[in-house]
């Protein structure tokens, strides 16, 4: 048992929508990342997401809403709901989500992470 600084785990990367794993609770894992730009539209078909607002705004798309999250807010996006997040600036997200999600879900290409690093 450590505590863990946020603000310098962020400062150990710059790559974007490339989520560090920080942590372990039960079986999910708690990730830091940074975004910005669009992601993909995608799917988890097996599991809840939560996405946590650190620094700046980021804004979660489905097909038929959009919601902005605020510096200090989250989302948890349930299973099965189609999504894609929009930072128009850099945002930095703590997720926290099961182990075997993917970070494109159920569309596999040159973003897809299937090892994540731990920091």
């Amino acid at each position: 048992m450590e505590k863990v600084n946020i603000k310098e785990k962020l400062n150990l990367f710059n790559e974007y929508w490339s989520p560090r794993i920080i942590g372990e609770v039960n079986d999910s894992y708690v990730k830091i990342a940074k975004f910005k730009g669009d992601f993909i539209w995608h799917t988890h078909q097996k599991e809840d997401e939560m996405f946590y607002v650190l620094k700046g705004s980021l804004t979660i798309k489905f097909r038929d809403k959009a919601v902005l999250l605020q510096e200090g807010e989250c989302i948890i996006i349930p299973r099965g709901i189609e999504h894609m997040p929009v930072a128009d600036e850099e945002v930095y997200v703590m997720l926290i989500e099961p182990k075997a999600t993917l970070n494109t879900g159920n569309i596999i290409n040159d973003r897809t992470m299937e090892t994540l690093e731990k920091i």
